[in-house]
């Protein structure tokens, strides 16, 4: 998670322009913490307090990007880490601007996402006085933070800038936040009184593996299982072990599941790359290995986990291993790390257990076959309104090897969970455990914004898209080309059916119907591209012109709002 920082400037200029360089003022010395960071973006909504902060970024060439609501700015920060592995960003005012970004916040807790927040506050000669926007902050903040503090001084600015990033880049990572008042922010110090940490050592290495003896006692539960699986988690891509999640799977010849960020670590079509069969494996293994991947909702807490079979669980966060279900084995640190480290803990071993386990390799693939032939007609149907299942089809069969793909919605995404495949690591973001809706204009704002190379495809439920949907036009302002798919179905679908189950279909749509809105003429009112699809046939081709549009683009789809997951008909996400 380490940036590769680059060396401080000098200051410019002082707040009246004038040549000053023996001083410094507080929002040029956060500006300055970022930059050692290796941030290169901020995302900021306006406001009086903080304006100092985006003086400071423009001589530290470090890019301010606005935008129409705080909560993007926060999700946009969250988005920027996960797909930079550095820390993001996003600076907001007092009061309102930063009550606004706490569900960015939130989500990025439960998603464990490193990103720090900086929020104004009035001077401390007003403290308690009823300033403008005053609230306490730091107390909100806490219970959705890794670390929340005030900055009293502004000779401390950047060293608790720098206290808030090891914070949040330690053990499992996740939000900071610092509440920084005006008067600091404007205020200025010599430069020999300020503390400024050296880009690169504030900090520890944090690619533990923890106890070796328990990489040696893993290495020999997987070379005398006969019919191991792994599930791999959010937390491999977090920590950059796709490379070695991929070795160790080879190594070890064992069969693979993806879930959240870790969703590309094998390629479609590698010979250890699984994705319909988990429950006929974890139903039939003898060994369970979960890595990055907590047992919570999504596991049905631990519960879809044999209690015969040996359960291993590696993750960042010591918290997390063996809560909610007994392991057999627990390694905290760095999961990468300890998936290398038991690959070449096993490398010089008697693998004969690793080569004689074909034959469940055998059955797996045959499972999984029998499984997507079963699904195919559905995938290809082509009824209208458009089934959920064919959108989602044609968006996996859209998708180049430089594509990322984003989920921001319930249902709609829900189906496309099972369908559409990322094609190498890091090509895949969704919210996360929290479940938070509107992620997706700011995920795409950050990935286009931090890989400016790279294709971005976001599928949006409608619902979804209308949270934070005013931001397409900051995507135009900034000009940051994506291809957006709106499932059109006209309601919150994942909440109706549980609705219609519980209340009777009379009372199904109490809550949740939406209007029938044309977010294809939305987007070209911003200055977007816009198309409208109702025939199945016609998605690919909306698709490629959406691509050759080089605009951010929105492709609304009607589809059928009768049409419900799997997962969402099993409420698994309220057991």
């Amino acid at each position: 998670m380490s940036a590769t920082p680059t060396a401080p400037t000098e200051p410019k200029s002082d707040v009246a322009g004038n040549a000053d360089a023996e001083t410094i003022s507080g929002g040029h010395l956060v500006a300055r913490a970022l930059r050692a960071e290796g941030i290169d973006a901020i995302f900021t909504l306006s406001g009086g307090h903080i304006i100092d902060i985006y003086d400071g970024c423009i001589d530290e060439g470090i890019r301010v990007i606005d935008v129409r609501h705080e909560q993007v700015a926060a999700h946009a920060a969250d988005g920027y880490a996960r797909v930079t592995g550095r820390p993001g960003c996003a600076v907001v005012t007092a009061g309102p601007g930063t009550t606004d970004a706490v569900t960015g916040v939130a989500n990025a807790l439960r998603a464990e996402s490193p990103m720090l927040l900086i929020g104004g506050q009035g001077a401390l000669s007003q403290h308690r006085m009823g300033s403008l926007q005053d609230l306490p902050h730091v107390d909100m903040m806490r219970p959705i933070t890794k670390f929340a503090s005030s900055v009293v001084t502004t000779e401390r600015v950047a060293d608790m800038c720098s206290m808030a990033f090891r914070e949040a880049v330690a053990g499992a990572p996740g939000p900071v936040y610092l509440e920084i008042g005006r008067d600091i922010l404007d205020g200025r110090v010599p430069i020999s009184s300020a503390v400024l940490p050296a880009p690169g050592h504030y900090r520890a290495s944090t690619r533990g593996i923890g106890d070796p003896a328990d990489i040696e006692r893993l290495a020999d539960i997987l070379l005398k299982a006969e019919r191991p699986c792994v599930l791999l988690g959010t937390q491999v891509w977090t920590c950059r072990g796709s490379e070695a999640a991929a070795e160790f799977v080879r190594a070890l010849n064992i069969p693979a599941f993806m879930n959240g960020s870790a969703r590309g670590t094998l390629a479609p079509g590698d010979p250890h790359h699984f994705q319909l069969t988990r429950r006929y494996a974890f139903n039939h293994a003898d060994v369970i290995v979960i890595v990055g991947t907590p047992f919570d909702f999504r596991m049905g807490y631990g519960k879809r986990l044999p209690q015969d079979a040996t359960v291993v669980q590696i993750d960042m966060d010591y918290r997390t291993v063996g809560k909610n279900r007994d392991v057999s084995l627990g390694l905290v640190g760095d999961v990468g790390a300890i998936l290398s480290a038991v690959t070449q803990a096993a490398s010089g071993r008697e693998k004969a257990g690793a080569r004689a386990r074909e034959p469940w390799l055998e059955a797996l693939r045959a499972e999984e076959a029998r499984l997507q032939e079963e699904r195919l007609p559905r995938l290809l149907q082509d009824t209208a309104p458009i089934h959920p299942l064919r959108l989602a089809h044609e968006i996996n069969q859209f998708l180049t090897d430089n594509t990322l793909y984003i989920g921001d919605g319930g249902d709609v995404v829900t189906f496309s969970g099972g369908v559409v495949q990322p094609k190498g690591p890091g090509l895949w973001m969704d919210p996360g455990p929290l479940g938070t809706l509107g992620v997706g204009v700011p995920f795409a704002m950050a990935a286009k914004i931090a890989r400016p190379e790279r294709e971005v495809v976001c599928l949006f439920g409608d619902g979804a898209f209308s949270l934070t949907g005013w931001d397409f036009e900051t995507m135009v302002r900034f000009d940051l080309p994506f291809i957006g798919v709106v499932g059109n179905n006209s309601y919150m679908n994942q909440i109706r059916y549980g609705q219609m189950r519980k209340y009777g279909e009379e009372r199904g749509d109490v809550g949740n119907k939406l209007g029938d809105v044309h977010y294809d003429k939305f987007a070209q009112m911003l200055g977007g591209y816009g198309e409208e699809v109702s025939d199945p046939s016609q998605i690919r081709p909306a698709l490629e012109r959406a691509r050759e549009s080089g605009k951010p683009a929105l492709i609304n789809v009607w589809i059928d709002q009768n049409a419900f997951a799997p997962g969402t008909m099993n409420q698994t996400m309220y057991k």
